[in-house]
């Protein structure tokens, strides 16, 4: 299952869970649109493809909630 990380890793703006607008690679590194695009759709960390990640239902957050750990270290 996604950790759905809640922010992006570059520029610290929130990415809720139940919302789109975040990329992620393989390793759930996770970006929001504005610096996927400066990054050229390439993970500054490992380097591989940025991708939508996709939605969780608000529904669902409850029984599978997203993760509150904050990747970004500005």
């Amino acid at each position: 299952m996604l950790e759905m990380r809640p922010d992006c890793e570059r520029c610290g703006t929130d990415l809720p869970a139940d919302a789109p607008g975040a990329f992620i690679c393989s390793f759930e590194c996770t970006f929001c649109a504005e610096c996927t695009d400066a990054l050229d759709d390439r993970c500054p960390n490992c380097g591989g493809e940025l991708m939508d990640r996709p939605t969780r239902a608000a529904s669902l957050l409850g029984k599978f909630p997203a993760s509150a750990e904050r990747k970004y270290r500005g």
